[in-house]
């Protein structure tokens, strides 16, 4: 009979989460996922089957955990279009200047999404989800008058995405608040003028 397990499993994901995160999928020791975790080196194979297994459930919750308040923001009708994707800017620039591990799943198409089909699976239908909500936004502000871009939502969406990505890279490269920030202020500018 097989013993019950005796570990948070979400707490082992998350830390699993933040280590593939900060280091990325191959730089990812298995005894780096043990010492983040707590869980010997069977305990990880038992719960997740294999390192990649164990991967993708942290890319999943990263994205569910992420999307959640980027997409509140996005889906939220009661602010105009424009103002939405300009608090999406803010939070995306976030908080903490010295956090240098930019955006996992960013990090991970950079990685793996040419060679590892599962991933880019998950990436591709990240992509698409977070463009529509995006579009929908973009609509928005084009009816309200605060968008004034010609380009179709669906271009515009994918004009925002691609800032997004460039904020994360270039704050991960060490780009101070300020450069962040003016580089928003300009795909604003695009968008908005």
């Amino acid at each position: 009979m097989a013993r019950p397990r005796t570990f948070d499993e979400d707490r082992a994901l998350d830390a699993a989460m933040h280590a593939f995160w900060e280091k990325g999928y191959e730089a990812t020791s298995t005894q780096d996922l043990c010492d983040a975790t707590g869980l010997g080196r069977s305990s990880i194979y038992n719960a997740f089957a294999s390192k990649h297994d164990l991967f993708k459930r942290a890319l999943a919750r990263y994205i569910e955990t992420m999307n959640a308040a980027q997409f509140a923001v996005l889906e939220d009708e009661g602010r105009p279009g424009a103002e939405r994707i300009r608090t999406l800017f803010a939070m995306v620039i976030g908080d903490d200047p010295d956090d240098r591990r930019g955006c996992l799943c960013i990090n991970s198409v950079v990685e793996l999404a040419g060679r590892d089909p599962e991933a880019a699976e998950m990436l591709e239908r990240d992509t698409a989800r977070r463009l529509t909500v995006m579009r929908a936004a973009l609509e928005a502000g084009q009816r309200e008058g605060g968008v004034t871009s010609s380009r179709d939502a669906d271009s515009l969406a994918r004009f925002v995405n691609a800032v997004i990505a460039g904020l994360r890279v270039s704050g991960q490269g060490g780009a101070d608040r300020a450069t962040l920030e003016t580089i928003a202020a300009t795909a604003m500018d695009a968008l908005t003028r």
